[in-house]
């Protein structure tokens, strides 16, 4: 998040608010375009002339108690002090000012003393609904007088002395104020915003606050016990155990969903969760928030953390609150004693809530969820078994998706047998599938990969099961290198050549192996008296392979800026990933010994550049040697 605190922010904003900025006792008023939401601001605390994604107009002007001189930069003159009564005149609170003597308070407040007044806008005020502001001015000498004295505190408080979660008995009859000062700069009084802080006087200090505060006496649970249209959160609450902590002494914030928002949720899911203590001790508390947060303390999309343990975004844009980007606040900042209410119309189901269909259904895994679907395997995506699902992205998917006996099989493959995390993963490690396939896991220095699918976003740990979302469909491997390639008639003359150069049983037996197999087309490419001295010549033919063949496992997904594996001839190769050229035709073709990444060209070494130059001796090397580069760079997609 940004940082409000020091004036180097005004780094980021104009020349001539620089200018400005650290010009004596300037002060700026910073205006969200299109509301009437303001921020009092100077240079220590700037909003980078954005706030809750909104541009901000900004206008400049003496601070209060300071004024211009004729040819002096800002506002060197300052006023004399006066009372408070006075002061509020001084900075605006002309509606706090006019019912301070309708209440017969001004006197107070021009006299001895040392207060501290927290002074609503003339904006609050005309925000009150008619009913309210109507029953305090019918009864200014009790109703109004005891509304203000709820807005002062009997000593002078600067809002550096305002710390976070404090309170402070007000002067009615000493009903705490609570306060809290949030690392944006940002200061509150029961949630009302500090807009023109530490306006001093004769007898204290007026802050002009953005709203009129009342007095708070009841704790959270009390609040939504009282409140019809949280019944269904109060009954689930109850059934949790979670009753005890709402109303213990404490800092929350919760995001309490109303009926609506539980009567949105399908009945069978809504079902599963309040029959499931876990689930819904979880769901509870992913609505709770383990410190108190109002609404005006928000300027941007902040991650916190939760009490079921995982983040929630709180965020704004612009006069409207939001959970994760979503609009779903309807009524803000109900206080209670330890913590604040605010109202939201839909229901947040948390991770650890939901069965494996609800994770992969709020992913982007549509396809692969539909498959599973169809192949007949929801029972096991919607059950309580211990399982990890590989979830292919959208994109992972080519060609027909229609549901064969084949295609039945693969999507069964996808589901993991026990409950994992991917980091309790480790290289070498053997997972079983469903089908009974045994699966391989693959430790890179960029990756982390299951066969030849890649690990491609944070677990998703369901109330059971978790989901891993990967960037591939599967391809177990279906036997052994050799297998693979005499399977694919792309590879005949390279398995002709493997048997001549006498390597089958390498191939075959058990090992680590990366292939990069020629294709027939590689083969093709070369002049045919070429390729055939090179089949004739049985050492060169094993050398050429062998420097296709690298020690080790390497899918396409473990290959970084610069992967350089040992090839078995004892030279490097170097592997690059790039989104242009394609050298390598094929990748990831598994097998139970190693892997094989088709490409459409032979790779043959060159130790030193200098055997292509000068002497007539080495005249009779093959045209296809002097065509070959010293350092040959396989492209992967």
């Amino acid at each position: 998040p940004p940082s409000y605190s020091t004036c180097c922010v005004c780094w980021s904003v104009s020349d001539l608010d620089l200018f400005l900025c650290f010009r004596p006792n300037v002060c700026a008023m910073q205006q969200i375009k299109g509301t009437d939401k303001k921020y009092f601001t100077n240079c220590k605390q700037w909003y980078h002339r954005k706030i809750c994604g909104k541009p901000t107009v900004i206008s400049y002007e003496c601070c209060p108690g300071y004024e211009k001189i004729p040819g002096e930069k800002g506002c060197p003159a300052a006023l004399p002090l006066v009372n408070i009564f006075n002061t509020l005149g001084v900075v605006g609170a002309i509606t706090t000012q006019m019912y301070s003597e309708r209440a017969n308070l001004k006197e107070e407040i021009e006299g001895p003393g040392s207060f501290t007044f927290f002074a609503p806008s003339n904006e609050a005020w005309a925000a009150l609904p008619t009913e309210i502001l109507d029953a305090l001015v019918s009864n200014v000498n009790i109703e109004l007088l005891n509304a203000l004295h709820y807005h002062m505190v009997n000593r002078r408080l600067t809002s550096e002395e305002l710390k976070h979660g404090s309170s402070f008995p007000s002067m009615y009859q000493d009903f705490h104020v609570h306060i809290h000062h949030y690392p944006n700069g940002i200061v509150t009084v029961n949630c009302a915003r500090l807009i023109k802080p530490d306006q001093h006087a004769t007898n204290g200090i007026v802050h002009v606050v953005d709203r009129v505060i009342t007095a708070v006496s009841n704790n959270v649970q009390t609040l939504i016990d009282v409140d019809d249209d949280l019944e269904t959160l109060r009954t689930a609450i109850a059934a949790a155990g979670l009753t005890a902590l709402l109303e213990s002494e404490g800092q929350y914030t919760i995001f309490a969903p109303t009926n609506e928002a539980f009567e949105k949720i399908p009945q069978e899911t809504l079902n599963r969760i309040l029959g499931d203590p876990v689930a819904l001790k979880d769901l509870l508390n992913y609505h709770i928030l383990k410190h108190m947060q109002c609404a005006e303390s928000i300027v941007s999309g902040t991650p916190m953390e939760t009490l079921q343990g995982t983040m929630l975004e709180v965020g704004c844009d612009g006069d409207q609150m939001t959970l994760n980007g979503r609009a779903i606040i309807t009524r803000r900042d109900q206080l209670g004693t330890n913590g604040v209410i605010h109202y939201i119309n839909e229901l947040l189901i948390p991770d650890s809530a939901k069965t494996l269909l609800e994770l992969a259904e709020g992913s982007s895994v549509a396809t692969a969820t539909k498959l599973f679907v169809d192949a007949g395997l929801s029972s096991h995506l919607t059950g309580s078994e211990p399982l990890t699902l590989l979830a292919p992205l959208d994109d992972a998917f080519k060609g027909s998706m229609t549901m064969t006996p084949d295609m039945r099989r693969l999507m069964t493959n996808h589901i993991l047998k026990e409950q994992l995390s991917s980091k309790s993963l480790y290289h070498g490690q053997e997972l079983e599938t469903l089908g009974g396939l045994k699966l391989r896991v693959f430790v890179y220095r960029n990756n982390l990969c299951i066969e030849n699918a890649c690990i491609a976003a944070h677990d998703k740990i369901g109330r059971y099961a978790t989901m891993f979302t990967v960037d591939k469909v599967l391809t177990p491997p279906m036997g052994t290198v050799m297998d693979v390639l005499k399977a694919d008639d792309r590879f005949s003359l390279l398995v002709g050549a493997i048997q001549t150069a006498g390597m089958t049983e390498l191939l075959n037996q058990q090992g680590a192996l990366t292939f990069f197999a020629p294709t027939n087309d590689a083969f093709s490419a070369i002049p045919q008296a070429e390729l055939n001295k090179l089949m004739r010549n049985r050492q060169e033919l094993s050398n050429v392979l062998r420097y296709h063949l690298a020690e080790g496992m390497v899918v396409s997904g473990g290959v970084g800026s610069h992967t350089r594996p040992k090839t078995l001839q004892g030279e490097k190769l170097e592997l690059g990933m790039v989104s242009v050229q394609k050298p390598v035709a094929e990748a990831d073709l598994m097998a139970t010994n190693g892997v094989v990444h088709a490409i459409n060209t032979i790779l043959l070494l060159i130790t030193d550049r200098n055997d292509l130059e000068g002497s007539n001796s080495r005249s009779s090397m093959s045209a296809f040697q002097q065509s070959s580069s010293l350092k040959l760079l396989l492209r992967f997609i």
